[in-house]
């Protein structure tokens, strides 16, 4: 997490959802394998633009929320939740005050139940704070808007559209107006924190949404949210990359592999802290979407990686893949060793590379293989690894 934040999102996830119907706050239910808010979140903590991540949960969800974005947890945007309050305007108000110790520049409101919130919609919010205190992804309203009687079954007129829109999150805005804007408005009934930022006397800037972006807020709407699921699935293209790396053995006490700490008798050889689990995978991600490899990002020549950790050049790899819209899929790695024994860390290593690359670790496999006593690894001289990366991206149209 850098020094100095410039945008912050707060995920509000402290609803309880009843509309929904039965089955739990509907944060929390699975949708395609993944739960409603590990999808929200991974599409912030994978924005590059987005600094940190702090979610809003219930009370009573610490558990809900700990298994829900397990894979997501130890992320290095990802902030400890704090508790809501009473109504989504209290939870906001909350969120807003434990950020104000280290407070950022921007920071954008997002609700729990939009899974399908786009980096294109998160962009414009975010430049359009260059120039206003606060901007709202919303969609113009395209329906004829009926006003009902009292009695909600005959119209009693009319209402013009033409300047309506249907406002959706994230609202961003610079963080000390909507901070106070907050503390002020605290007892009032406003209905989202545009209201809360107009309440206070800011004019609030209104920038494309996405028709995608919807709020899951019936039980029905678990039926739209798959179809959208599916249809976006149609619009991409898989591709494979694979990666192979070798690091030789020198005096030490412990290896660095996939993320770990192995003890062992030698530490691997490198410019880098040497990590050829995460090297190879590293290869793999660039390959598969032609970005050259690991030394043409990171030139062994250059001083500056010296001894630096080698979760940078995932993220640098994962952060590549998120550019063009894509998401990694899946991932496997294999260890050539004889030594040490990789089994007893294998799943510490698969939650390492899960929470690097935003995705579950039922997603990320590592394994390992000898060579029978054969070449420069049967006799120890070093370890290789051999890695392969699936990864999604956008149809070209």
């Amino acid at each position: 997490m850098p020094n100095e934040l410039n945008n912050i999102a707060i995920i509000v996830a402290a609803g309880r959802g009843a509309r929904a119907g039965a089955g739990g706050p509907k944060q929390y239910r699975p949708l395609s394998g993944m739960t409603v808010l590990a999808r929200t979140v991974r599409a912030f903590i994978n924005h590059d633009k987005i600094d940190a991540v702090r979610v809003i949960i219930h009370r009573d969800d610490h558990d809900l929320y700990t298994n829900a974005i397990k894979n997501l947890s130890n992320h290095p945007k990802m902030m400890p939740p704090v508790e809501g309050g009473a109504e989504r305007q209290d939870s906001v108000r909350r969120g807003l005050l434990s950020l104000k110790a280290t407070p950022p520049k921007h920071v954008l409101i997002h609700d729990a139940a939009r899974p399908f919130i786009d980096a294109a919609s998160i962009n414009r919010v975010i430049a359009s704070l260059a120039t206003n205190v606060g901007a709202v992804a919303a969609l113009p309203v395209f329906d004829t808007i009926k006003k009902a009687k009292t009695n909600l079954n005959e119209i009693d007129t009319t209402v013009p559209r033409d300047q309506l829109w249907r406002a959706q999150t994230p609202q961003g805005f610079r963080f000390q107006d909507i901070l106070q804007a907050h503390i002020k408005a605290e007892g009032n009934a406003l209905t989202d924190d545009a209201a809360v930022a107009e309440a206070s006397g800011h004019a609030v800037a209104l920038v494309n949404g996405s028709p995608d972006n919807m709020k899951i807020t019936q039980a029905e709407d678990f039926g739209m949210a798959e179809l959208i699921l599916e249809r976006k699935e149609t619009m991409n293209e898989f591709r494979t990359g694979q990666g192979y790396d070798v690091h030789a053995f020198e005096d030490g006490k412990a290896v660095i592999l996939c993320g770990v700490e192995v003890a062992h008798n030698k530490k691997l050889k490198g410019h880098s802290d040497a990590d050829v689990g995460m090297h190879a995978l590293t290869d793999a991600i660039l390959g598969a979407i032609g970005e050259g490899d690991i030394g043409d990002h990171f030139p062994p020549s250059d001083p500056q990686w010296k001894g630096v950790a080698s979760h940078v050049f995932l993220e640098k790899a994962r952060d590549l893949v998120t550019e063009r819209g894509g998401t990694i899929t899946h991932c496997d790695i294999t260890m050539i060793c004889e030594a040490p024994k990789i089994g007893p860390h294998r799943d510490a290593m698969r939650r390492s590379l899960a929470g690097i690359l935003a995705i579950s670790h039922d997603r990320v496999s590592v394994k390992a293989t000898t060579t029978e006593k054969l070449g420069f690894t049967g006799r120890e001289e070093g370890i290789a690894a051999m890695a392969t990366a699936t990864i999604c991206l956008p149809m070209e149209r």
